[in-house]
């Protein structure tokens, strides 16, 4: 549980303008608690889940007729419980919203020596509403699914490339405190983020180019690129931060045909 509530503090104590609306991840990040947890503040949580045939499928009422799902929703959600701590619901779903307690805060609500309490036990009840509903969801619709895949793999080419681009020590962080760890993690988004900018600024342009020259550039093919790649990069050597005359005029480099070799290449 520990770990799965990091995933709230990224969402909730961001400082950007952006306002998720739905969170993707891998199966590591998933628990029923963080089902109920997301749902209770608005948001859809997403996760590809591995091995979804071996999960369970929970229900409300024993007595309800779901036909064919009758065998594989075996499993009785304690409403009961649900209702006794609503009002508990409420109250720890509006404290991080309103920035009245950190989310690191939660684990003293949520765990008592490494143990869940009744009220964990009773967000996991309606995590497991929350989860068999998505699940469902998830099985029956191959498009929502393959959207999903297509988020997680975006992130993962992004954290490939800062892998590439932090290169040094193996990749750990080495600092001890943890505003140096925040400084080293800054720093490396922001390497991160120019690349992508670099990245993105010269693909429109030889998209251009090639849309002057009269090639069939399709709308379907450019929502294919990712300004993630990074086969061009050389994160070895010295670097110079002196601009050249032409970048500080505001022009961009010269667009390389394929197979040529720039003058840095040479």
């Amino acid at each position: 549980m520990r770990d799965s509530l990091v995933l709230l503090s990224v969402v909730l104590e961001q400082v950007t303008e952006l306002e998720p609306t739905e969170i993707m991840t891998g199966t590591g990040a998933y628990t029923d608690v963080i089902f109920a947890i997301f749902w209770l503040l608005g948001y859809q949580y997403s996760p590809r889940i591995a091995d979804i045939g071996g999960s369970r499928l929970w229900r409300i009422d024993p007595k309800a007729d779901y036909g064919v799902f009758n065998n594989l929703a075996s499993h009785k959600v304690r409403a009961g419980l649900i209702a006794e701590r609503w009002d508990e619901f409420l109250r720890l779903a509006g404290s991080p919203k309103l920035g009245m307690v950190q989310v690191s805060g939660l684990m003293r609500t949520l765990q008592t020596n490494d143990r869940p309490t009744r009220l964990a036990r009773a967000l996991e009840e309606l995590g497991r509403i929350i989860k068999t509903l998505y699940m469902l969801h998830y099985i029956d619709d191959a498009a929502y699914r393959r959207r999903i895949l297509t988020q997680l793999n975006r992130g993962e080419g992004r954290h490939e490339l800062a892998r590439i681009i932090f290169h040094g020590k193996r990749g750990e962080l080495r600092q001890r405190y943890r505003e140096g760890q925040e400084d080293q993690l800054g720093a490396l988004g922001l390497v991160v983020n120019a690349v992508i900018l670099w990245n993105t600024t010269y693909m429109d342009a030889a998209i251009d180019e090639l849309k002057v020259e009269g090639f069939d550039v399709r709308d379907e093919d450019i929502a294919r690129l990712s300004p993630l790649s990074h086969g061009h990069l050389n994160v070895l050597g010295r670097y110079a931060f002196t601009l050249p005359e032409l970048i500080a005029r505001g022009e961009l480099r010269p667009l390389r045909r394929p197979g040529e070799l720039s003058d840095d290449d040479s």
